[in-house]
């Protein structure tokens, strides 16, 4: 199955946002980078320690003009009793949509079938809704934001320069590498 490439599905979802109820759908995200970031379950473990990483990062992500928006098959009522209650939780200002229906997690096929969960899953979407990135852990290992911010970063910079590619470990402002005839079979 083709992941990469493939377009963001149509969607209508509630989300708690800094205070407040918001509808968010698929025409919502188009025309900006967007991360998609699937876990569990609201009032866990590693959950709550990944999102407040992410929020940690969420101004610089805004700064590079990328939305977030992190999914799971709570409601948007539980999303926000859990912002009240949780310092970790609480840091967050980005979006965080109820999929209590599980038309988002089945769109991105990160339902865990007879659970009713999503797996620990992230998409990154680009202006053209079409999905750049994708990871996936099991449930009892955590994502690291840095190297999310890194992965967005060298996708961006891929997107804007045709002809070059983001080697291994590849950190913004390094060297790029330009694929040729010449260059197979040298690295």
């Amino acid at each position: 199955m083709a992941i990469i490439g493939s377009e963001l599905k149509p969607f209508t979802a509630t989300a708690y946002k800094e205070g407040k109820f918001v509808d968010v759908t698929d025409a919502d995200v188009r025309g900006k980078w967007a991360v998609f970031f699937f876990y569990p379950a609201d009032f866990t473990f590693v959950c709550p320690t990944e999102l407040e990483d992410l929020a940690d990062i969420y101004p610089t992500l805004q700064g590079m003009g990328v939305e977030v928006y992190s999914v799971s098959t709570d409601t948007h009522f539980s999303h926000k009793a859990w912002h009240d209650t949780s310092p970790a939780i609480g840091k967050i200002n980005y979006y965080m949509l109820g999929d209590q229906n599980h038309d988002i997690s089945n769109n991105f096929g990160v339902l865990r079938e007879g659970v009713g969960l999503a797996d620990r899953a992230t998409f990154v979407i680009d202006p053209e809704g079409k999905i750049q990135l994708v990871e996936i852990t099991p449930e009892g290992v955590g994502r690291n934001a840095a190297e999310l911010l890194r992965k967005i970063k060298a996708a961006q910079y891929w997107q804007s320069h045709p002809g070059e590619v983001c080697p291994a470990k590849w950190e913004e402002g390094e060297t790029t590498l330009a694929p040729s005839f010449d260059l197979v079979g040298k690295i």
